[in-house]
Formats: structure tokens, C-alpha cells, sequence
């Protein structure tokens, strides 16, 4: 029988890390995106499919599809994108006569993408949180708020932000309040969002992601890193990043993800808050992440966990890993440093010091480096667009 292989959806950053960590143990790897992408053109990528939009049912009809036409009878489905994760669990028990792969019931995984049963989840196993409001009328959410900035957000995210084309309002102000509440009820009720305070950033209270493989909410293996920067600043995606141990992170991943028995690759998302010195929950990602290839280089290798789990491979997991060794995306790091120190966000002297130590580089490869050239041409024409 030939060896079972993998479908990577999404093929960015992380999706070709995940190609090249599978790829390079021998396991075929195809590529599904629904634009060209940087995976598509690493040699260890055998195929590659434009999809339908990941969020679309016709996406899962397409997996079928490909899957039936192709022979990938018995392959692993591994996402790096929400509306993938949601369209796999909402089509899993079709989609599981034909494929394998870790993605939770329908029920369960609301319970992660409805953030106020997750933050519910997360309080009653002692986790801190930021402080919290869920209404359903802006007189009453008016009242609770005693300062500003506030975030609102979207129960379930992908629907917020399919709704109104926004991740999350930041208000400062009792008008913005006002105002963008009312955006917000042009197109859905109140009760369908929570406003929580904003974390104050006081320079050095990065981003920690705390990212594990679990068999029924234990953990098999873990890797934390922090954002050293990102675009844009404070909210935006990693490109520089480095890894480090925190034991409280540990100790409350482990009694949230045993609380919710979870099985697969995940990301949680924490932030330090000044203030108390808590390591606060902001959100948990049922999937890879754009930085996977930082802890696929410290020896914690997520993906050929989850292979050899759904295929019956027993695997000895790692028991720590390096601290300190830093990621890097070359050029969206270049650019947007550059952008930041022109514009006085960012301070020369502080990026060249974070930038010492040995590092990674998550698109130049030895023996595959195609895809970096790929990479910049690619984020050259994004920019020639703008």
C-alpha cells in the first residue's frame, strides 16, 4: 500500500513549514489554497489545488472531490486557517469516510469559538481573563463600562467578521461607544458580541502563545513563544519571535485544555497584564499557526505528531526545548521594521539588540529555497496592488 499522505490547507507561512517538516520525513505532501501561494513551490510539495474559499461548503465538496479523483484515501487534512477548521468540523462525518484529521465535533469546537463559552470554560477552571461584558443593549453596556479603551468582539469571531468585514472595534471613548454600537445593531444584536477591557501594553508584555499536541486534553507536547514584533504593532501578525518558558502558562493550558478533552494541535493565546502580573486569556487557535516553523525548529515537531498519531505510529515526544532561539520572516521583518523606525514606532537600538542570537529564518531553507524568491515576489505584487 503506498504511505498515507497529507493535505496542507493553506498554503502561507505556516503551511509551508508544515510541507517541509512532513516533506522531509519521507511523507507525500499536496497543497490546497484558494491563490497561489509560498507552499506551492517547495520541493517537497508533490501537487497543488486552488480551492474554493475555505469558509464555503463547496470547499468541503471540493476535498471530496480531490480526494475521490486523486486516491488520497486515508490522508491527513491539516488546516492553518479558522474558516477551514470550521467547514472540516461542520462536514466531518462525510468528510471522515475518506480523510483523517484532528478537528473537533461541531458541538465542542463551538465550545472554543464561541468566546464567551470559552472564557466561561476558562474562569471555571481558575484561568485569569481580562474583564469581561456581555449585554445586549448599549444603555446597560454603557453603564457596566467604567474606562476606556474597550475592545468588542464577535461570540464567534468568524461570523463578526464576515458580518462587519472587522476582527474587533477598539473604542477610547463614551461616542465611539456610541457609535459603533450602532454599526454593530445595523447587522446584528449586541447579545452576539462581548466587550472587554484592553490590556494595558506597557513595551515588554508580548503576545505569549502557548502551542501543544494533545490526546484527549492531555498534553504530549508543548513549545511557547512571544511576539518580538509584529504588523501592525501590538495586534498584528508575528515577524520576529522568540522562544520562551513560562511555567504558569503550563500549568493553566493544561487544566483548560483537560477541561475541554481536547485532541489536536493548538495555539493559546495569552497576554502578561502589567497591572497584576497575570498571564490573561485572550483566545485558543484549534489548528497551526503562522509561526509553527519556530517550534517545528526547536525540536517540537506538531505536525508529524498529529501524522503519526492518526496513523497509529508510536513517537517518543520531547521534554523541553530551546530558550531563546529566535524566529525571523526576512522580508516582511525587513519592511516592516523599516516602516516602524521611519515612523518612530519602532526604536533602531531595540531591534538591532532583538535581533541578536542565533536564529531562524522561516523562508530561506537549505536544499529548498525557491520558495523564499516565491515569497518576495509575491509580497512585492500584494504591495504594487496597494
Amino acid at each position: 500500500m503506498p504511505k498515507p499522505g497529507v493535505i496542507i490547507i493553506e498554503g502561507h507561512v505556516q503551511g509551508l513549514a508544515n510541507t517541509r517538516a512532513l516533506g522531509e520525513q519521507g511523507i507525500p505532501v499536496i497543497v490546497v489554497d484558494v491563490h497561489p501561494c509560498v507552499a506551492a513551490s517547495s520541493k517537497y510539495c508533490q501537487a497543488f489545488y486552488t480551492c474554493p474559499a475555505f469558509k464555503e461548503d463547496a470547499f468541503a465538496d471540493f476535498l471530496e472531490r480531490l480526494g475521490q479523483e486523486q486516491g488520497l484515501q486515508g490522508w491527513l487534512l491539516l488546516p492553518s486557517n479558522d474558516h477551514a477548521v470550521y467547514t472540516l468540523s461542520k462536514h466531518k462525518k462525510r468528510l471522515s469516510k475518506l480523510f483523517k484529521f484532528l478537528v473537533p465535533d461541531f458541538s465542542e469546537l463551538d465550545k472554543i469559538y464561541d468566546k464567551v463559552s470559552l472564557l466561561t470554560i476558562a474562569q471555571e477552571q481558575a484561568l485569569p481573563i481580562p474583564k469581561t461584558f456581555c449585554v445586549d443593549s448599549f444603555s446597560t453596556l454603557s453603564n457596566e463600562l467604567d474606562s476606556y479603551p474597550v475592545l468588542i468582539k464577535g461570540r464567534h469571531g468568524l461570523t463578526f467578521y464576515k458580518t462587519l468585514g472587522k476582527k474587533a472595534f477598539l473604542l477610547e471613548s463614551e461616542e465611539e461607544l456610541q457609535v459603533y454600537c450602532q454599526q454593530i445593531v445595523d447587522k446584528m444584536p449586541l447579545s452576539e458580541t462581548f466587550t472587554q477591557e484592553l490590556i494595558p501594553f506597557d513595551g515588554t508584555n508580548k503576545t505569549l502563545s502557548f502551542t501543544a499536541f494533545c490526546v484527549n486534553g492531555e498534553i504530549k507536547a508543548y513549545w511557547m513563544g512571544v511576539k518580538l514584533r509584529e504588523h501592525p504593532l501590538q495586534f498584528g501578525t508575528a515577524t520576529f519571535t522568540e522562544s520562551v518558558y513560562e511555567e504558569v502558562c503550563l500549568e493553566q493550558s493544561k487544566r483548560l485544555l483537560t477541561a475541554l478533552d481536547y485532541t489536536g494541535i493548538c495555539e493559546v493565546e495569552y497576554l502578561k497584564d502589567p497591572r497584576d502580573g497575570h498571564y490573561k486569556l485572550i483566545e485558543i487557535n484549534p489548528r497551526t499557526w503562522l509561526w509553527v516553523g519556530h517550534a517545528i525548529a526547536s525540536g517540537v515537531n506538531l505536525p508529524l505528531y498529529a501524522y503519526n498519531y492518526v496513523n497509529g505510529i508510536s513517537c517518543d515526544y520531547p521534554n523541553d526545548y530551546p530558550i531563546g532561539l529566535k524566529w525571523r520572516n526576512p522580508i516582511s521583518d525587513a519592511l516592516f521594521s523599516l516602516y516602524g523606525i521611519v515612523t518612530a514606532k519602532l526604536s533602531l537600538v531595540k531591534v538591532w539588540q532583538e535581533s541578536k542570537g542565533r536564529k531562524i529564518n522561516a523562508l530561506w531553507y537549505r536544499g529548498d529555497v525557491k520558495p523564499f524568491f516565491v515569497y518576495g515576489r509575491m509580497l512585492f505584487s500584494f504591495f504594487k496592488e496597494r
